[in-house]
């Protein structure tokens, strides 16, 4: 607006700013308010991208159908809107969005004035523009994902010394062990070998915590002190399923059954588990119950079960009343 309000070479002359081109401008800063708080609300989706490269190129062609001349500022308009499309998608799309852009340039300046030498070298800068956009965007994506690669092999690294160093000698050290109850068994000395087998007993219990908070650390999840240490209960156990489903989807279910099994044995202390697995409709519902002392106020649902779910691209509900219940539709296929 600024621009074109000092401009001298407009019809109007300095300070002055036509009705229609002050409508477009105005109605162009409302749609990068809107398009900007949508963004952050509903991050990159694809029909919002779409509809910011649609409205992109709108006002551009508007802009410079009502600005057109040797200062018009609908070049930059048009630039922007080949930035925006090269980030946000790939070389083939950039291209695509550089064609229409100079297309509807072309048909601008073909209707206001008519195309000439100096319109047309305009086009073709831009065209120049639009194909060096795509491809710095072309390179940005590949090198991101080199540094992606780069990343996942660094922490594959870490992850494999952490294991090395911590739970693979300590394995060891109860392998160790284990022989040693074994002689002293074989040596008729079975105080000593209780003895043992109980500080092993302490170990792998240590172990086994230690290991948990370390995989929830790699799942990004914030590990949960417990007020006490509930021993391991053998509830009666329900199970219905009835389900046809690919092998694939089938491995998942049993899995998470077999998850929300063990999470009530070790910390829910409830005398019956129920596990119901239906197939209707084209979904795959999944209800999980125990009578057990349920979840705590800051208890969130069990992020393997979570993880699983999400990767099938299906809900997930928890209740938590006094006892446990999980409640999972996913698709069938």
């Amino acid at each position: 607006m600024l621009s074109l309000y000092i401009d001298p070479t407009t019809a109007g002359g300095l300070f002055h700013l036509s009705l229609y081109a002050a409508a477009v401008l105005a109605g162009h800063l409302a749609y990068s308010i809107v398009m900007y708080v949508a963004v952050n609300r509903a991050g990159t989706a694809d029909a919002l991208l779409k509809t910011a490269m649609v409205g992109d190129l709108a006002f551009a062609t508007a802009v410079a159908f009502l600005t057109e001349g040797q200062t018009s500022p609908s070049y930059v308009f048009f630039v922007f809107a080949l930035i925006a499309g090269g980030v946000r998608s790939n070389l083939r799309a950039t291209v695509a969005v550089t064609l229409l852009s100079v297309t509807l340039y072309l048909i601008v300046i073909a209707v206001s004035d008519g195309v000439t030498n100096a319109y047309m070298m305009r086009a073709v800068y831009l065209a120049i523009a639009g194909y060096l956009i795509g491809f710095f965007g072309q390179q940005r994506t590949a090198f991101e994902a080199r540094v992606r690669a780069f990343e996942s092999k660094t922490e594959r690294h870490l992850i494999a010394r952490s294991l090395h160093d911590g739970y693979v000698q300590a394995l060891a050290g109860m392998n160790l062990r284990l022989e040693t109850c074994r002689q002293l068994l074989l040596r008729k000395s079975g105080e000593r070998a209780l003895d043992e087998l109980s500080d092993l007993q302490t170990a792998v219990a240590r172990e086994y915590d230690a290991v948990r908070v370390y995989l929830r650390s790699l799942a990004g999840v914030e590990a949960r002190a417990r007020g006490g240490t509930i021993a391991l209960s053998d509830p009666r156990l329900e199970i219905s399923a009835t389900v046809s489903t690919h092998a694939a989807v089938g491995e998942h279910i049993l899995q998470i059954a077999l998850e929300a099994l063990h999470n009530a044995r070790r910390h829910s202390n409830a005398g019956a588990v129920s596990i119901r697995i239906d197939d209707a409709g084209g979904k795959i519902s999944i209800d999980i119950r125990d009578d057990g002392i349920g979840f705590g106020e800051e208890e969130s649902v069990p992020w393997a079960i979570a993880s699983r779910v999400a990767e099938l691209g299906g809900q997930l509900n928890l209740t938590a009343n006094g006892s446990a219940r999980l409640e999972i539709v996913m698709p069938k296929d």
